[in-house]
C-alpha cells in the first residue's frame, strides 16, 4: 500500500493483460459474474477479479501455479473455497455445460500439440461458458507476420519456441461452426521479427 493507507494501481489490477483490463472497463466482465480462467498460470489475470468480487474459478495443469492462486485468493477473496481451482488441462475441466458467465484463455491455445488438441481445447472452453456469456481468447497467429512452418500449423516463432498458429480464416471458419458472435473484430498486435498476438472474443448465443 502507498503511504496514503490506499493500494496502488499494482496492487489493484496485478499484471493484468492490458486486453482482458480492455473488457473490464467496457463491462464485459463485471462484478459479481461468475469468471473461469482456464491456464490461469500465477494468476496474472485474477487480482483485480477477486478483489472486485467476481466468483472466481481457475484450471491450470501447473499445480505450483494453482497454489499460488489458491493463495492469492484466499489474501484477496476469502470467502471464495479453494476448491474453485483445479489442477487440469484445459480440454478436460471439471465444470457443467453453461458454467461461467466468462471464460477466460489468456496466452494458452499457441501451446496446442496440434490441431486435434487445439479444436480440443477451444471445444471445452466453449462448451462451459453459458449461454449469453462470453470467451476472451489470446493467442499467437499468423495474422500479419511470416513464420517457419514446421508440421501441419505448427511454427518457429521468433524466439525459436514452436507454437501453433492460427490465420483469420480459421478463427472466423470457427467462430462461424460455434454459431458465435464477434465481440469486437479480430485484433492483433505484431511484436517486430517475434510474434504475432491476436485478441479473439465470442458471445455465446442465448
Amino acid at each position: 500500500m502507498s503511504d496514503s493507507g490506499t493500494i496502488t494501481l499494482e496492487e489493484q489490477f496485478g499484471q493484468i493483460d492490458i486486453y482482458v483490463f480492455d473488457q473490464i472497463l467496457r463491462g464485459n466482465i463485471e462484478p459479481g459474474m461468475r469468471v473461469l480462467d482456464a491456464g490461469c498460470g500465477y494468476g496474472r489475470n485474477l487480482v483485480y477479479l477477486l478483489r472486485a468480487g467476481c466468483d472466481v474459478f481457475a484450471v491450470d495443469q501447473n499445480a505450483e501455479g494453482v497454489e499460488h492462486v489458491k493463495a492469492l485468493a484466499a489474501e484477496l477473496a476469502p470467502r471464495l473455497p479453494a476448491a474453485n481451482f483445479h489442477v487440469a488441462p484445459v480440454e478436460d475441466m471439471p465444470f457443467p455445460d453453461g458454467f461461467a458467465d466468462v471464460v477466460i484463455c489468456n496466452s494458452v491455445l499457441h501451446f496446442a500439440r496440434n490441431e486435434d488438441h487445439f479444436l480440443a481445447m477451444v471445444e471445452e472452453l466453449w462448451r462451459v461458458v453459458r449461454p449469453g456469456g462470453m470467451l476472451f481468447c489470446r493467442l499467437g497467429s499468423r495474422i500479419g507476420m511470416e513464420f517457419e512452418r514446421l508440421r501441419g500449423s505448427v511454427y518457429r516463432i521468433g524466439d525459436g519456441s514452436e507454437w501453433l498458429l492460427v490465420d483469420e480464416k480459421a478463427l472466423l471458419s470457427m467462430t462461424e461452426q460455434m454459431n458465435a458472435v464477434l465481440v469486437d473484430p479480430l485484433k492483433t498486435t505484431v511484436v517486430q521479427d517475434y510474434r504475432c498476438m491476436t485478441t479473439w472474443v465470442l458471445r455465446k448465443r442465448r
